[in-house]
């Protein structure tokens, strides 16, 4: 029987983990024990205030669009590591456009990231993942991979490929490496001027009345780091019940 893996002193690299549910997530992971890396794109201030934050964690850059710098670096992971035990797919792009209106410019600029970027790095991350022996894979997918948006339908497809992206490479990776998704909510930040006057009819229609924390979606990626391998090529939705309502 498979025993529940223990995330203290396992290597686990979170992409775009400088600012938002990345950070979140990984000042969790770095709080269980865990040698948590932190990856950025462009933010490096923000990066190395979260990896100090982080017991001073390693600080790796990249940019996901090239599968080229993907490769880049989980090579250099393996060389400054030694090893990988974890991987959490964070790093996304978000914009809407009325759909008539969406060039291939749009649609590469998302896809390029949250779906082309997950799967490389997913092909990557595994092949080092089982020279350690073994691990798990997160992917950080969205509420919008689930229900239709009118205004986000490139961002929705991309979403809902990451879900089935999961359920496939878990299949495909298993019974070494489980591939589970965490789906967010409405997890607002404030960073957007029109961000209070986009959310604020999602959180009316979530049944929880109220909007989630950073902390909450950490909470089930940690779950699904930890879990035994008879858990994979799930989807756990954490958005107070609105992908039900």
């Amino acid at each position: 029987m498979s025993k529940p893996f223990d995330i203290a002193g396992k290597v686990v690299l979170v992409t775009g983990s400088a600012k938002r549910i990345g950070r979140g997530i990984a000042l969790r992971l770095a709080a269980e024990g865990a040698r948590v890396l932190i990856h950025y794109g462009s933010s490096e201030q923000e990066a190395k205030k979260t990896a100090a934050e982080c017991g001073n964690a390693p600080v790796y850059r990249a940019n996901l669009e090239s599968v080229t710098e993907i490769e880049r670096l989980f090579a250099e992971i393996e060389s400054r590591e030694g090893r990988l035990d974890a991987l959490v797919n964070n790093a996304a792009r978000f914009t809407g456009f009325d759909p008539m209106e969406i060039k291939e410019a749009d649609w590469d600029f998302i896809h390029s990231v949250n779906l082309k970027a997950v799967f490389f790095c997913c092909q990557q991350g595994a092949r080092l993942i089982r020279k350690s022996g073994g691990g798990r894979i997160v992917n950080i997918s969205s509420l919008g991979g689930i229900r239709p948006w009118a205004d986000h339908a490139h961002y929705c497809a991309s979403k809902a490929g990451v879900i089935m992206l999961t359920r496939a490479l878990a299949k495909a990776f298993a019974p070494e490496i489980t591939v589970n998704s965490v789906a967010p909510g409405v997890i607002p930040f404030g960073e957007d001027q029109t961000e209070p006057t986009r959310i604020a009819p999602l959180i009316r229609a979530t049944p929880a009345q109220r909007a989630g924390t950073a902390d909450e979606i950490a909470g089930a990626v940690l779950y699904f780091l930890t879990a035994t391998n008879f858990v994979t090529g799930q989807l756990l939705a954490v958005d107070g019940g609105l992908s039900q309502a």
